[in-house]
């Protein structure tokens, strides 16, 4: 009964926009207000998702070590079938290795979009649509291909001054459509971008800790 009621609540069909310059360039405006420009030039990212998954994610070398119980993957982001296992320190293959592999995969997909999804927005694959909804301009933001659910959508909302304050969300692992997470007490990482101090989802708080950003050398 309770899923019935909120599928009834949460259930909008994804609003139709304008494509092309329009979008682009109100992405444009989200990308410069997060300093988007030095987020691809930060030399990691570390955080914990849930108090279960570590990650330290070097960006220059698309690489990501995913950590969980006694296991390690290098996880290889372009080339995952270079990847590399580990459990208690030692090297581990077939289907273990696999297996683990997998699961760093999909949980680095999910876990590192809820720390840096504003500055995906123009990824490889991701499409755009200017929505104007309520007199605000808002982004729709299409995942056609990449992760580990291709097809999920994102309407962004950004405040005067272009940080985004939230989405409205279509996506296949959740049933509902149109429901809301919220992004804010944006703040400075000491690689000179921006991240949410505070990201929530059905009022309740994402559970992403211990984030700490080491800036390029260079």
């Amino acid at each position: 009964m309770a899923f019935v009621v909120l599928k009834l609540l949460y259930n909008e069909d994804i609003p139709q926009g304008t494509s092309g310059k329009p979008a682009d360039e109100l992405a444009f405006k989200v990308l410069d207000a997060i300093h988007h420009k030095e987020f691809t030039e930060a030399k990691e990212i570390h955080w914990t998702f849930r108090g279960v998954n570590r990650y330290e994610w070097k960006l220059q070398q698309n690489m990501v070590d995913v950590y969980w119980d006694n296991y390690r993957v290098s996880y290889q982001t372009q080339y995952p079938q270079i990847s590399f296992a580990f459990k208690e320190g030692k090297q581990i293959e077939g289907e273990e290795k696999q297996k683990a592999i997998d699961y760093a995969a999909m949980n680095f997909n999910n876990d590192s979009f809820w720390v840096v999804a504003p500055h995906k927005i123009m990824d490889i694959g991701a499409t755009r649509q200017l929505v104007i909804e309520d007199g605000k301009e808002k982004l729709l933001v299409t995942y056609n291909s990449g992760g580990s659910t291709p097809g999920d959508s994102y309407l962004w909302e950004v405040n005067e001054k272009y940080q985004p304050i939230g989405f409205k969300m279509w996506v296949s692992i959740i049933p509902l459509d149109g429901i809301e997470a919220t992004w804010s007490n944006w703040k400075m990482t000491d690689g000179g971008f921006m991240l949410p101090q505070n990201r929530s989802f059905f009022g309740l708080e994402i559970p992403v800790t211990d984030l700490k950003v080491l800036p390029n050398a260079n």
